[in-house]
């Protein structure tokens, strides 16, 4: 088999590139191990992370109506038929994907891949071994959950976020070892659901990649919700102990043993891309095993290129979308880079946390001058609607070009407001272009236009220093 462009892994990278270099009329061959189309992120990872955060809001919501005059039974948990419903809303999407690549002409290959040099791959598949010839060759295999050697016990109850996601049962005592944005979101969705949840982070905070301004919200409904949140904390070991986990933990310089039914482990996830053939080519790796590549996602060997988790940095779908849009244009001979890209984040715990471009802690730590404007939800007309006051809209401003550099969110629905802040970076506006935009009242996206308002001292519904 000969194609010009073989895609190794259907994630959102992947498919995405995949489908791109269709539409630029070239042949492609798309090669994905997994029987459904759409990776980590469409299987195991943020679609049915959301949908379970979903059903956890709607058992919140229930819960806190009562003072409204609206009055709910305790929630009845059928977890196959939850289980069901989540994997329900993936297979709808797996099944799009596969119909857009057909429809597109490009070939899916179900198997594993291995490059036998730097212009073939070998497919193993259920049918037996097929050698494809390729002219350019995509990696996007993405990454897996980190498993550090001793907490690695071969023992179900020892969970990473596949098996998480899974909701076998709802344990009664659960450990979250890791407060990055996975242990965080799916800590909310055991709580929801009754587990009692202790949350460990070496770190001496949680979601440390936000500023901590937009994070206190997040601990303060956490705290309601989770046992516990510990950080500076080291986990030692973990062994089975009949029907539960003994967790060996070090904090305040102090050493326990505690007892869990079940431990997720969140700590970091690590590429995929061991076992491939990978030493068949010219393709050169960092000390962590992320394939190296430059601003065109072009490795070091020039019939291939890479996107996605599998060439580290922040490893979240839109971004291995975005570069897999660059691949293709450098196949395609458009000179286009990863150069200046912004790149949101979101965590959707309750309240959701958004951000992008630089960040305030990041403004500090570079010595770079930034004016910092907020607008609380207290005043917002829309948050009080429905009773949700505990967010906040804020933006980092050169005060000299009065050009936005950052933006950054805490609320619900955070997660849906932070593409406007994106397109005002991208499209180099300032303050003053943010707050002559008309925005929809009552609206939660209108915080935008009141908090640009803020740095000229003018916010119609917070008062705030003249300028």
């Amino acid at each position: 088999m000969t194609t010009d462009v073989v895609v190794i892994g259907a994630g959102p990278g992947g498919y995405a590139a995949a489908f791109y270099a269709a539409d630029k009329g070239k042949s492609v061959v798309l090669v994905e191990r997994d029987a459904r189309l759409g990776g980590v992120c469409l299987n195991r990872g943020c679609i049915p992370s959301k949908a379970l955060l979903h059903a956890a809001k709607l058992i919140d919501e229930a819960k806190e109506s009562s003072f409204r005059g609206i009055h709910f039974d305790a929630p009845r948990i059928d977890l196959n038929q939850m289980r069901a419903w989540k994997d329900g809303v993936i297979e709808k999407l797996a099944g799009g994907v596969r119909t857009l690549a057909q429809k597109r002409g490009v070939q899916v290959l179900e198997g594993k891949a291995h490059f036998e040099d730097s212009k073939t791959l070998r497919v193993e598949t259920a049918s037996g071994q097929q050698f494809i010839t390729f002219g350019k060759a995509i990696v996007a295999v993405g990454s897996r959950p980190a498993m550090p050697p001793a907490f690695d016990l071969g023992n179900p109850r020892v969970m990473t976020s596949t098996e998480a996601l899974e909701i076998e049962e709802i344990p009664e005592k659960l450990l979250v070892v890791g407060g990055g944005y996975i242990g965080m979101e799916l800590g909310t969705v055991y709580g929801t659901l009754g587990s009692e949840v202790i949350v460990v982070e070496a770190m001496p905070a949680v979601l440390a990649g936000a500023d901590q301004d937009l994070v206190r919200p997040v601990l303060r409904r956490a705290a309601k919700l989770f046992k516990e949140i510990r950080t500076s904390v080291k986990v030692l070991k973990m062994a089975t102990s009949g029907k539960q986990i003994k967790v060996d933990i070090e904090m305040n310089g102090e050493k326990r043993q505690e007892m869990y039914d079940r431990v997720l482990v969140s700590v970091g996830r690590a590429p995929n891309c061991a076992d491939m053939g990978i030493e068949n080519t010219k393709i050169v790796r960092d000390e962590k095993g992320y394939i190296t590549v430059d601003k065109h996602q072009q490795t070091a060997d020039p019939n291939i290129l890479a996107i996605g988790d599998v060439v580290g940095g922040v490893m979240l779908a839109h971004k291995a979308s975005k570069e897999a849009r660059i691949a293709v244009e450098a196949i395609v001979g458009e000179d286009t880079v990863f150069e200046n890209i912004i790149i949101p984040a979101v965590v959707f715990t309750d309240p959701e946390i958004a951000w992008a471009g630089m960040t305030e802690a990041e403004a500090k730590a570079s010595n770079r001058t930034v004016e910092v404007v907020k607008f609380p939800w207290t005043a917002s007309g829309r948050a009080l609607s429905f009773d949700r006051t505990d967010g906040m809209t804020k933006l980092i401003v050169d005060p000299d070009t009065e050009r936005i550099l950052g933006a950054g969110i805490v609320g619900a629905g955070a997660g849906e407001l932070i593409g406007e802040a994106v397109v005002a970076m991208e499209m180099g506006a300032t303050a003053y272009d943010l707050a002559q935009s008309v925005h929809p009242h009552p609206t939660l996206s209108e915080t935008w236009m009141e908090c640009a308002e803020a740095f000229y001292g003018h916010a119609t519904h917070v008062m705030s220093k003249k300028k």
